[in-house]
């Protein structure tokens, strides 16, 4: 199955990164459990799936000019200081704005934009927004970190998601869970549980968000 086949962002980004690691590898490997709750360490972190690539690729080209070439990378972990490596390059390029993407400012000011559009709301949602739109516009102006940024923003997400359940009771937390489910059943033989159970939070999410014509609340776009 390719990644094209994939219907869930959320479990793409684990997937092409297996696809991606084992293709450069050579030869085929299923992930340990360690590697896929390294993808998840990732996932959680707010880095961008180019980002991981990018690190994969540049760890691999230097094993493959190096005095052990010949020998077999066995695990995902051998890639991570190199990702982190690209995640910080990213992270210094996002908050200076300077090439990534479109820069964490102007991410916050479109999120701002896109929610002041946001219809229907409760009124619970409806008086969540008001704050967070001010707050966005107020952290557009001001000197920004993206590693602090992501972390804010996943926690003003969780915040606005909790008011649309307490709106409407639920209901369509429930809706967009049952349509996850049916589409990650594929992968439970294939992830550990606790990859699986990030996968369906992350799917949630989403589609909650998807609804209302929003992005998720975070730099991964950028």
């Amino acid at each position: 199955m390719t990644t094209a086949a994939v219907a869930d962002p959320e479990a793409a980004y684990f997937q092409t990164v297996e696809e991606f690691f084992v293709s450069r590898r050579g030869d085929p490997l299923f992930l340990s459990n360690a590697d896929w709750l390294l993808i998840r360490k990732w996932r959680k972190a707010g880095v961008p799936l180019r980002i991981v690539l990018r690190g994969i690729t540049d760890a691999l080209d230097s094993h493959a000019h190096s005095w052990g070439r010949n020998r077999k990378v066995g695990s995902l972990a051998y890639c991570a200081a190199e990702v982190d490596a690209a995640r910080e390059r990213w992270q210094r390029a996002v908050a200076y704005e300077t090439g990534e993407g479109i820069g964490a400012g102007e991410f916050l000011r479109q999120l701002g934009d896109a929610l002041e559009r946001a219809e229907p709301l409760g009124a619970g949602a409806a008086s969540a927004r008001r704050a967070l739109v001010a707050a966005l516009r107020e952290r557009s102006e001001a000197p920004l970190d993206a590693q602090a940024l992501e972390a804010w923003l996943r926690e003003q997400e969780q915040a606005f998601l909790a008011a649309l359940d307490a709106d409407d009771g639920g209901e369509a937390r429930r809706q967009a869970a049952a349509e996850v489910d049916a589409t990650l059943g594929r992968y439970r033989d294939r992830m550990p549980a606790p990859v699986l159970e990030k996968v369906r939070e992350e799917s949630i999410a989403r589609r909650a968000l998807e609804r209302l014509a929003l992005p998720r609340f975070s730099l991964f776009g950028l």
